[in-house]
């Protein structure tokens, strides 16, 4: 359980390295044999297109604005987001001449806009697709609280807010925009205001712990039995080692929490945790809407999805 002297992307690798060596000397794709006998099913990709806080330099105070199309096939959902990426960034262009849009960590856009301003646009461009295709495409935030926090307090570039404040603001944003998803919207040990949030909103919305869960199951079986949240986040090298990994998943889905499972802000062109998310039946899978080493994960489910077709 120590992996301070080998770090945690050591210890994820060989796990990574064991288990795709299982699965070859059994002749079984690595998302079979990490899934077991549980037929496997293709999540919903979840893409950032436009973004700030630590992810990018005079951006949006809230960190990702996020879009999950929602079609029958991944292929479609995955393209989709892709042209609402594409529709973002020909909008800013014409709504900021002269001022340079850049891309943060993860390829979605940077802008200097204020929070709501900037929702606003995302949601009047994924409509705009939404029409052109006639798919459904839901709406999320990764608001990555903790960032924000500060001696007790939110701090926002037009704003202040109490804990009790930011509850109440996130509430409203989320009933206003009819929003499906929204990750770490309150410090990340603050379990009972994520517990009131989700019974505020959680019916409709998924109220969903990175930070607060970091895939640690002594975390996630502290917070699910509080109903703090209704879906965990779920990284691979947070933790070390596959094996830990699917405990915390086993552990989020034992008490009905829906699973996400997530890229990093700095990654390669590895494809595994595209495998994880089949074999988890996880609900989505966030790993961007364009950038190499984000595609890479979404050209493997469309691999997946073929093979299961074929199956």
């Amino acid at each position: 359980d120590n992996f301070s002297r080998i770090g945690g992307n050591v210890a994820v690798a060989t796990s990574m390295a064991v288990a795709k060596a299982a699965a070859d000397s059994l002749g079984l794709p690595l998302y079979r044999y990490l899934g077991g006998v549980f037929s496997p099913s293709m999540p919903y990709p979840l893409g950032n297109v436009l973004g700030g806080g630590k992810h990018s330099i005079g951006g949006t105070d809230i960190q990702e604005y996020l879009v999950m199309a929602k079609a029958k096939k991944f292929r479609d959902c995955a393209i989709i987001n892709a042209k609402v990426h594409r529709r973002v960034g020909e909008v800013l262009r014409e709504k900021l001449p002269g001022v340079a849009i850049g891309r943060g960590d993860e390829g979605a856009w940077n802008a200097p806009l204020p929070d709501l301003e900037a929702l606003d646009l995302v949601i009047s461009c994924a409509r705009e697709v939404e029409e052109e295709y006639g798919v459904k495409i839901d709406l999320g935030l990764d608001v990555a609280a903790s960032h924000l926090w500060r001696n007790g307090k939110y701090y926002y570039r037009d704003r202040v807010l109490t804990r009790d404040e930011q509850i109440e603001f996130i509430a409203e944003i989320v009933e206003h925009y009819n929003l499906r998803v929204v990750e770490d919207p309150l410090h990340e040990d603050d379990f009972e205001g994520f517990a009131r949030l989700t019974d505020i909103v959680g019916k409709d919305t998924l109220i969903v712990g990175d930070d607060l869960y970091v895939t640690q199951s002594d975390r996630i079986e502290r917070g699910t039995e509080m109903g703090a949240g209704n879906a965990v986040l779920i990284k691979p090298n947070q933790v070390g080692t596959l094996t830990d990994t699917f405990s915390a998943i086993k552990k989020a889905k034992k008490h009905g929490f829906n699973i996400i499972v997530s890229h990093r802000s700095g990654e390669t062109c590895d494809s595994t945790i595209a495998h994880i998310a089949v074999a988890a039946g996880a609900y989505a899978i966030k790993t961007g809407a364009i950038s190499g080493e984000r595609v890479a994960k979404l050209n493997e489910i469309m691999r997946i999805e073929d093979l299961e077709e074929a199956w």
